[in-house]
């Protein structure tokens, strides 16, 4: 019988070859790799900035890099199916290292520099991990730090800073040019035999879900689902849409699965360029570099669009006069636009709509260095109604997207033919779905469905059935055209006290949408009597993305208008103007609850917002509820007396 799945990271699985998706070639990354990389030989590949002034590698550079990377593992003994670490920000070195340590026949891992000593350690203990690259010293002490603990680790190799000449080590410590010097005697025929030997059913990334709690699983991606989920996402497009001309922005994390499939696959797949952000890309150097590189394709989190959203709308207060009235008749004029291409709509251009283009659209993408981007993409999480309406009155739809790392990082697109919004969209092609009556559950089948957990048979079998059907946790809703929208996980399901089921994301959005000076609001009310609700208010962060307890400007402004002099959260908790502001968004939200049982009956305002270093949110902005919860556990007790 065929085999679909394991949970080995030296075994070939099978493929799922359908009907339906026998015209998508099965492939290996490493091929695609060497036909790009010789096809645009001497075109720009990626491009970094040093010292205020924008570099490039070559894709020649990019393969020889790549090769070296692969030669000096090969010269350390390392075997097939080995792996590596990577922890760092996106940066060339990166991708070497990653296309070098699949070229020997191994297996890479990203690891998010976010990750604590102990995190670490569990990952590479757990994927027997041969060698460590790192981008700074202070990745390079954590990882020195845990070496004792690591057997199999050969060494850790230091990119982008300069290896203290007194540093203390129990495994060798290279720079990453004399890590590449090591294989200088191995020739290209020895890493071409790796790549010979390499299937399309072979593991090349193994990506670890970072997880609410407990231990992260490592997801392992073959070849062929790899590949293959690129090729089927990108089939709908007309070709004329994507070229090696096109321009990509690195700056999501590589360690998650949408950086690798987005950054690495789509750059690869397509040969075009690439520019890396840098390491303060989300802390606001971003907007410089997508002026200056002018990205073609967006693919981002919502996050970042309610970011410039925020700006543009504080921008937006102090227009005044007769450009007020034209930027409002331009804004009408591009909803309706958008509004008019979504799937069913009769399509066309509205009257007036090339003078609001030329007024105002392209000013406000060029000002935000994406009037050349063709396609904005958000996913990770659920883009706000709000959000996805601000930008199509600028003629910028934002299309959902989902993906788990467990579905090569797609599974469901919308499409520029064929899009709704605020919906994440149809199935892939050649990809299968299915929805549990009773749950809601979405499941999908097909070749971008991973391999398996690696070593963990009772987790992998508890989401992968004997038909192939991976279970995602998610619960979603479709409507007449087979559009879906994503309602909750059923983890994060609350059943009340009397049994009633409620979806606690669809609340939160809600109350953020009638609250808006709040950042994040989490629904409590699993087991309990009713619903309560924990606040955050927003806030400007510190250099380190750290909140502060300074109320932000967006925020300030809105409890000005409505007559409160509170400026830190602080004062904002004691504030009766802030109260009777919550107390009356509340009432509104609880008017649009489909039930008295999703109605919100208390709140608390806590002391400091969520953030990634104060451990409430994953790496990709994924809130913990679980963290949340342990962590305010007193204030949640004592909303219930």
């Amino acid at each position: 019988m065929p085999r679909y799945t394991t949970t080995r990271i030296d075994e070939e699985v099978d493929l799922r070859i359908t009907e339906e998706n026998k015209r998508f070639a099965a492939m290996t990354f490493t091929s695609i790799f060497l036909e790009t990389s010789s096809k645009f030989a001497n075109q720009a590949a990626l491009h970094y900035k040093r010292d205020g002034k924008w570099h490039e590698y070559t894709w020649n550079d990019y393969r020889t890099k790549s090769f070296r990377f692969a030669k000096a593992l090969l010269s350390q003994g390392f075997e097939r199916f080995e792996t590596i670490g990577i922890c760092g920000f996106n940066a060339s070195e990166w991708f070497f290292s990653y296309v070098g340590c699949i070229l020997a026949g191994g297996v890479s891992l990203g690891i998010y520099t976010t990750n604590s000593a102990a995190a670490s350690q569990y990952m590479c203990e757990h994927a027997e991990t041969r060698f460590v690259v790192v981008d700074s010293v202070e990745q390079l002490e954590k990882f020195a730090s845990i070496a004792n603990n690591l057997p199999k680790l050969k060494g850790i190799i230091l990119w982008n800073e300069t290896v203290p000449t007194d540093f203390q080590s129990k495994v060798p410590v290279y720079s990453f040019d004399a890590f590449l010097d090591l294989g200088n005697d191995i020739v290209d025929a020895d890493v071409q035999a790796r790549i010979d030997a390499i299937r399309p059913g072979h593991c090349m990334s193994l990506i670890y879900t970072s997880g609410t709690t407990g231990n992260p699983k490592g997801v392992m991606i073959s070849h062929d689902a790899f590949t293959y989920a690129q090729s089927a996402l990108l089939d709908p497009f007309n070709k004329a849409d994507f070229s090696n001309d096109d321009r990509l922005v690195s700056f999501l994390p590589l360690s998650h699965i949408a950086g690798q499939e987005c950054d690495i696959g789509m750059h690869v797949l397509q040969g075009c360029h690439l520019y890396f952000a840098q390491p303060d890309a989300l802390k606001g150097s971003l907007a410089t570099t997508l002026k200056e590189a002018r990205p073609t394709f967006l693919l981002t989190v919502p996050r970042l669009f309610e970011k410039f959203m925020e700006k543009m709308q504080e921008v937006g207060r102090s227009t005044t006069g007769l450009r007020k009235s034209l930027v409002t008749w331009a804004k009408s004029v591009g909803s309706t636009k958008v509004h008019q291409s979504v799937y069913g709509a009769p399509g066309g251009e509205p009257c007036g709509f090339w003078l609001a283009n030329s007024l105002i659209f392209s000013r406000v993408k060029e000002a935000l260095g994406l009037d050349a981007c063709k396609y904005f993409y958000a996913g990770a999480a659920p883009l706000s109604t709000e959000c996805f309406e601000f930008f199509a009155a600028l003629n910028m739809p934002i299309f959902g997207i989902f993906g788990m790392s467990e579905t090569s990082g797609v599974g469901i697109c919308n499409y520029p033919n064929k899009w709704k919004p605020v919906t994440i969209g149809v199935p892939i092609a050649g990809t299968d779905i299915k929805i549990d009556p009773d749950t809601a559950e979405l499941s999908f089948r097909g070749r971008n469905v991973m391999m398996g957990y690696l070593k963990d048979e009772e987790q992998t079998n508890a989401v992968l059935d004997a038909d192939g059907w991976f279970s995602t946790g998610d619960s979603v809703s479709t409507d007449e055209d087979g559009f879906a929208s994503i309602t909750g996980r059923l983890k994060e399901l609350l059943i009340t006290a009397g049994g009633e089921n409620v979806p606690p994301v669809l609340i939160e959005e809600v109350v953020k949408q009638e609250i808006p000076f709040l950042s994040n609001v989490v629904v409590i009310g699993d087991k309990r009597k009713f619903l309560t609700v924990l606040l955050t208010l927003r806030v400007n962060p510190d250099a380190d993305g750290v909140p502060t307890q300074e109320l932000d400007s967006a925020g300030l402004r809105l409890l000005q208008e409505a007559g409160s002099t509170a400026k830190t959260v602080a004062e904002a908790k004691t504030c009766d103007k802030v109260k009777e502001l919550i107390d009356a968004g509340l009432a509104r939200a609880n008017a649009r609850a489909t039930s008295r049982a999703q109605n919100v009956q208390k709140y608390a305002i806590l002391d400091q917002d969520f953030s990634i270093p104060g451990g409430e949110f994953t790496p990709t902005l994924k809130l913990k509820r679980p963290v949340v919860m342990e962590r305010y556990a007193d204030v949640i007790e004592g909303l219930y007396k």
